[in-house]
């Protein structure tokens, strides 16, 4: 399920960008299979693949985490407060 939403996230921020999936795919140096498995869900994005996505599409990683899933600087907060 979490790798559905991540995929969804970054299949909307390519196409928004006007990226097709081979370029995409090419500019972050992966195989279109591995971006078509991430995109459709099947595969969850590492961090190495999320800053090099974000910096191909001139965002942030935040700006690429789904809505309802916390990045780690939101998972940290709450620990940092409970000290």
């Amino acid at each position: 399920m979490e790798a559905e939403k991540w995929g969804r996230r970054i299949r909307a921020f390519r196409k928004l960008k006007g990226y097709t999936q081979e370029r995409f795919a090419k500019d972050l140096g992966v195989s279109v299979s591995i971006l078509g498995e991430i995109e459709r869900g099947n595969r969850l994005p590492t961090a190495q693949f999320l800053q090099k996505a974000a910096n191909c599409l001139n965002v942030t990683v935040e700006e690429l985490y789904p809505p309802g899933l916390m990045s780690p600087m939101e998972e940290a907060v709450p620990a940092m407060k409970q000290k």
